[in-house]
């Protein structure tokens, strides 16, 4: 969580509250599948996996920016910096504050062209798991904040 903090600007508990949302911290999390004939499991209604949920485009986008081919979508480490890297560039490039939880969710789940768009605008579900995730993000900041010497701390606790 720090390394992606050093890389990328965004904090922990930011990126926490939105892998907490995306996948509820299960590293095989894919999206539900859609009906099939019969009682065959149809088709995924996109390639996202992992804690991160990431497609495979914007993962691939990923493994160039920071030129590792050898990243995993179900690896903590790898799916955290990731979501620290969309982040970042999220902050950049539309100027959201870290501590808006709320718009880099609705960012990242509609892409930064579509929160851009406003194409989050009337999705009750949508609006709703935003708000959950500025909600998680006040939890894990407060949490950090009483146990942050701890956690600096190189004696363990």
């Amino acid at each position: 969580m720090r390394r992606g903090e050093r890389r990328w600007g965004a904090p922990p508990a930011l990126v926490l509250a939105i892998i907490r949302q995306e996948s509820g911290f299960d590293h095989n999390a894919r999206p539900a599948r859609g009906r099939g004939f019969l009682f065959f499991p149809g088709r995924r209604p996109s390639s996202a996996m992992g804690y991160a949920q990431a497609l495979e485009t914007t993962w691939a986008e990923y493994e160039r920016a920071v030129n590792d081919g050898g990243v995993d979508r179900d690896e903590f480490r790898d799916a955290a910096d990731f979501v620290a890297w969309y982040a970042g560039r999220t902050h950049r490039e539309l100027g959201i504050a870290f501590t808006n939880a709320r718009a880099h969710y609705l960012a990242y789940h509609e892409g930064r062209g579509g929160y851009q768009r406003g194409s989050f605008r009337g999705n009750r579900t949508l609006l709703a798991a935003a708000d959950r995730v500025q909600t998680y993000r006040d939890t894990y900041q407060n949490q950090l904040n009483r146990c942050e010497s701890r956690l600096n701390s190189w004696w363990p606790f």
